[in-house]
């Protein structure tokens, strides 16, 4: 099983997250038609329209790059709130991305409703129930390719690019209508926006294997596996994330989900892009109620008031530093007006390098002169004689 190298941060088991393609037109009415609806009803407590701030005078309401960005809050098990916030990219030419990151006030309960649908309408075939690594659908059958190397290639994308929780169900043998049914509409309602289930056929079963052996897994036959994200959780192994048995015939695959569930609920690393979704779901989030908004500025007015007390502090600090200043330097002026003046040798510049070496060859010079020998009388009457001589 692959592993990365780089640690990074997990998951708090607040956190919801899923990330997604819209594939369809107008996504942004489907959007805030939606939240307009739930609130009407009283499902969500309220929501932020990027187009209503923007009247307001926000300019932060969207992101950068037409990013549309929206904000919604509801209450879950009466008393818990959720707070989500969806980012929806610039369209593509495979449609429009969007990321979608909530989290409530204590850890998240699978049986709660899906942060999705809080967003998304719920109908069949919609356009923005699509993975955005492997395009597949979440929450529906995808089958495998019959070529092996596309076979491989979704499954290394699913691992690699998903944010989705991807499992693999082999068919022991061709199921009935029921069986063909997704096993997802029997999930907990928080974990069928987020699983995306891929089935093998029958005669399947080797191929999935080798296009697993990468992974370090394997599907047991007429069984299922939950394939680990990228980075792998620390504490991943086949075995316990696999299942021997499932039975494709509408039972509830019980063993299937604990495994689901045991598995969302681990500490398992961000995926890519994900931690910095939930940064800006906490340090971006705009959607206040007035209690919040009061919390605010009262903070905010705490931490002026603490600015200035400091900035006093630092002025009454410095205004009795110059006042022992002054003090220092009167006492200084009074004690030297008491003392004598002394002469002092005046102070000249420098010599430079060349005068201290004139100054040395004057006192070799002078030293030389006073080492030389006195000419004696005999050396001064021959100096006379000399003279004489040359003078007849």
């Amino acid at each position: 099983m692959p592993t990365s190298t780089s640690v990074r941060a997990t998951m708090p088991p607040t956190v919801w997250l899923a990330r997604g393609r819209h594939v369809g037109p107008a996504p942004r009415d489907a959007l805030l038609r939606r939240l307009r609806q739930l609130k009407d009803s009283g499902t969500i407590d309220d929501y932020r329209d990027p187009s209503e701030a923007e009247d307001a005078g926000d300019s932060g309401s969207s992101g950068d790059l037409g990013e549309l960005v929206l904000e919604a809050r509801w209450r879950v098990a009466e008393t818990v709130t959720v707070r989500a916030r969806l980012t929806l990219a610039p369209a593509s030419d495979d449609g429009q991305e969007w990321v979608l990151a909530a989290e409530a006030e204590r850890p998240w309960d699978q049986r709660w409703p899906s942060p999705a649908t809080m967003f998304w309408p719920e109908e069949p075939d919609a356009d923005w129930d699509h993975d955005a690594a492997t395009g597949l659908r979440l929450g529906d059958v995808n089958r495998l390719p019959s070529d092996d190397k596309a076979m491989r290639r979704v499954l290394r994308d699913a691992v690699r690019g998903s944010w989705a929780v991807n499992v693999v169900v082999h068919e022991a043998m061709t199921p009935d209508e029921r069986g063909l049914l997704p096993l997802a509409r029997l999930l907990p309602v928080s974990l069928r926006h987020r699983v995306v289930e891929h089935r093998a056929a029958p005669h399947q079963l080797r191929a999935v294997n080798w296009a697993l052996r990468g992974i370090g897994v394997e599907v047991p036959r007429g069984g299922a596996i939950v394939l680990p994200g990228h980075p792998a959780p620390p504490e991943y192994t086949g075995d316990d994330f696999s299942v021997r048995t499932v039975f494709l015939d509408g039972s509830e695959p019980s063993e299937l989900i604990e495994a689901l569930t045991r598995y969302v609920a681990s500490p398992r690393p961000f995926p890519d892009g994900a931690e910095d979704a939930v940064t800006a779901l906490r340090e971006q989030w705009r959607l206040l109620t007035l209690e919040e908004e009061l919390a605010r500025e009262r903070a905010l007015v705490a931490m002026y008031a603490e600015a200035l007390e400091a900035m006093t502090k630092s002025r009454d600090l410095y205004r009795e530093a110059a006042e022992a200043a002054h003090e220092a330097l009167a006492a200084y002026r009074e004690n030297a007006a008491s003392i004598p003046v002394q002469s002092q040798p005046p102070v000249g510049h420098p010599a430079s390098p060349l005068q201290q070496l004139s100054r040395t060859l004057d006192r070799l010079r002078g030293t030389a002169k006073a080492l030389r020998p006195t000419p004696g009388p005999r050396e001064e009457g021959d100096a006379d004689g000399g003279a004489d001589r040359s003078d007849r």
